[in-house]
């Protein structure tokens, strides 16, 4: 007996809410992250916003820390725009 090849599942999507409770954020949060260009990669699918489980889980990965003195250049970044992050 051969045994079965594994079934291959393909990604799902998630729409901007979904997405948002699968991260802990708001939608709102997510929609300005993906305004600024600093969050998930995401996909505009016939005009709707749709994001795939691995993209959201690698960018939160980039927060991924061991300790509290790590280097932050990883971390991922609250959702603000590129002149607004360099004032602070």
């Amino acid at each position: 007996m051969h045994p079965e090849p594994p079934t291959v599942v393909p990604p799902r999507f998630l729409r901007t809410a979904e997405a948002a409770r699968f991260l802990s954020l708001s939608g709102r949060t997510l929609e300005k992250h993906r305004t600024f260009g600093t969050g998930p990669l995401y996909r505009k699918i016939g005009g709707r916003v749709v994001y795939a489980m691995a993209d959201l889980q690698s960018w939160a990965d980039r927060g991924l820390q061991t300790s509290t003195t790590d280097p932050q250049a990883g971390a991922v970044q609250p959702a603000r725009g590129r002149a607004a992050s360099r004032a602070f």
